[in-house]
């Protein structure tokens, strides 16, 4: 780049540090302090070890584990691997144990394997389900969630103090030698597939069904991991799509490593399930902690389940088997489910007739999984937790979301139900009827310049004179507003916001009088305006019809009077 004179990507290089968040890092492979490559990992670990020793007295008798995806970047010799080895390097240099995994795993082992070996942290390197190019740097702390504010402040001050390698750094030979390495593969292998067990209710029944089950990892690391778990729940194995078993970097046949594309992801599962007679889909993003569900319909169409309808469909089924093993009426004041503010309110209607409790948390599993471990601290029983985004949480001995333990859970559902003649499908609909219908609608638009998102926001936050937020939006009328970056909440009777606020994003909660709730926010990782809509209807209003068209009024009403897509010049999502 020097030598051809090219400085905006010299700028774009070497311009700013990538920012640590609570989500660790995430960005590019390549060369400069802005993006993943061997500097920067040395850097970051050696600024995360410091954090830890100013936090742990006893982090050299705890240590932490490393895992990693099968991610690489052949023109720069990056991989997550080498990635691992280098952090791993770090701490040994300074004494401390490493549990570093020998192989590629999921990212719920790392958690898992925290709180069941009992140690200080856990890296997990791997940037999910992002394109190709990048890579990631995940944190967890000692209670097996991911880190929260201010931990990331803490981090990104010791890095910044540790950005010179320390001698050997680069020097990950060194590791193999050391009686500070531990490889973790067997033990966690073995353990976690004994303790999602505890989440197997009819074996039986998974014996026989006849149901037929096809999976894919999506190139990335779920493919023996799922295989793992079917056998741990005595089902025969599921089908694994060829193409997409093997781990590949180059994610050769999707456009998207992203299962939340839906169909687009699956053309080669619906191929693989229409030969093998299959009518159910079961994929993993590539760090398969997420799940994506597919079911073949009596038309012979496939329904992917959103995230939300999934979300329901296995709250009540976690909630059915929790019920059928505890018959004292008073164990459900103890028993709580969790969701994320922007998902369905799904489980707040079972909640509310069932007698357990429902809490939201903000967007994100590193605030539910806080919460989860909070409440478990307190005696009590956190059955499942959810997020729109495909993510699920339906095993406490893993404080994120899972998608091995979801994807065999939701196999022994489909084979129960088909007991009783019911599909997943069929099943949604007999939940909706029971606990109300609630619909949702999610979308967003683009927006390159921070100075407008923030005119947009502020606009409704002066909506009809100084400090008055919109009394309507069209036809519709507006009964609530919550506004989680001021902390402004009219439904509270000191109008503060219960949930946490956070003045460096954008997120305002519209609840309208006819039932519905809108959520417009922006996103930390893309340059987009989301907004999250909901129509909650009261059981017994089964017009599903007339519900989808007083949703997508509300939709519409918002999205020409609130985010005035014109004014602001705004793009919109391109199918």
């Amino acid at each position: 780049m020097v030598a051809e004179k090219n400085t905006g990507e010299l700028q774009k290089c070497f311009g700013s540090r990538m920012e640590f968040g609570t989500a660790g890092l995430r960005a590019a492979m390549g060369a400069g302090i802005s993006q993943m490559n061997d500097l920067t990992i040395i850097q970051t670990t050696q600024g995360f070890c410091r954090y830890l020793e100013k936090n742990f007295s006893d982090l050299k008798k705890r240590g932490v584990v490393i895992g990693f995806d099968a991610r690489a970047h052949t023109s720069s010799g990056s991989s997550s691997k080498r990635f691992a080895r280098l952090a791993a390097t770090t701490f040994i240099s300074q004494g401390i144990p490493v549990y570093l995994f020998s192989s590629i795993t999921p990212t719920p082992f790392v958690p898992y394997t925290i709180t069941h070996l009992k140690l200080s942290a856990g890296i997990m390197i791997t940037a999910s389900h992002n394109p190709k190019q990048d890579n990631g740097y995940k944190v967890y702390w000692e209670n097996g969630a991911q880190i929260t504010s201010p931990h990331d402040k803490g981090i990104s001050q010791t890095i910044e103090d540790n950005q010179e390698p320390w001698p050997q750094a680069w020097d990950d030979s060194l590791i193999d030698s050391s009686l500070l390495l531990h490889d973790p593969y067997v033990t966690i292998n073995k353990d976690y597939f004994k303790d999602i067990q505890k989440h197997c209710f009819h074996r039986n029944i998974n014996k026989e069904t006849k149901l037929k089950f096809i999976h894919t990892s999506v190139h990335g690391v779920g493919h023996e991991f799922v295989q793992s778990a079917f056998k741990a729940f005595d089902f025969k194995h599921p089908f694994a799509v060829p193409e997409q078993k093997d781990p590949d970097p180059e994610f050769p046949t999707v456009k998207y490593p992203n299962p939340e594309e839906g169909k687009d992801v699956l053309i080669l599962s619906f191929a693989l399930a229409e030969k093998e007679g299959a009518g159910i889909i079961l994929a993993n993003d590539p760090d398969a902690d997420r799940l994506l569900v597919a079911e073949k319909q009596e038309s012979g169409e496939w329904k992917v389940f959103s995230g939300n309808e999934l979300g329901a469909l296995l709250g009540w089924w976690i909630f059915t088997c929790w019920k059928n093993q505890n018959q004292d009426p008073s164990a459900i004041k103890d028993v709580y489910m969790l969701s994320s503010t922007v998902s369905s309110k799904i489980l707040r209607a079972i909640a509310l007739k069932e007698g357990f409790h429902f809490e939201e948390t903000l967007t994100g599993f590193k605030w539910m999984g806080n919460r989860a471990k909070q409440l478990m601290d307190q005696g009590k029983t956190v059955l499942f937790a959810f997020e729109e985004a495909i993510g699920y949480m339906c095993s406490p001995v893993v404080l994120d979301k899972d998608g091995v333990s979801a994807a065999v859970i939701t196999a022994e559902m489909s084979s129960w139900l088909a007991t009783k003649n019911l599909s997943l499908s069929q099943q949604l609909k007999a939940i909706y009827e029971e606990y109300g219908y609630h619909i949702t609608k999610a979308s967003y638009f683009i927006c390159h310049d921070p100075k407008v998102i923030k005119d947009l926001f502020e606009n409704l936050r002066n909506f009809d004179g100084k400090n008055t937020y919109p009394k309507s939006c069209g036809k519709f009328k507006v009964s609530g507003v919550r506004d989680l970056t001021t902390g402004y909440d009219n439904s509270q009777p000191d109008q503060k916001a219960v949930l946490p606020t956070s003045k460096s994003s954008q997120m305002i909660t519209f609840t309208f009088a006819n039932g519905g709730v809108a959520t417009m926010r922006t996103s930390g990782t893309e340059p987009k305006i989301k907004y999250y809509s909901e129509l909650c209807a009261p059981p017994g209003n089964s017009d599903l019809d007339q519900l989808k068209n007083e949703l997508d009024e509300l939709v519409s009403a918002i999205e020409e009077y609130f985010f005035q897509p014109k004014k602001y010049k705004l793009q919109p999502k391109t199918e």
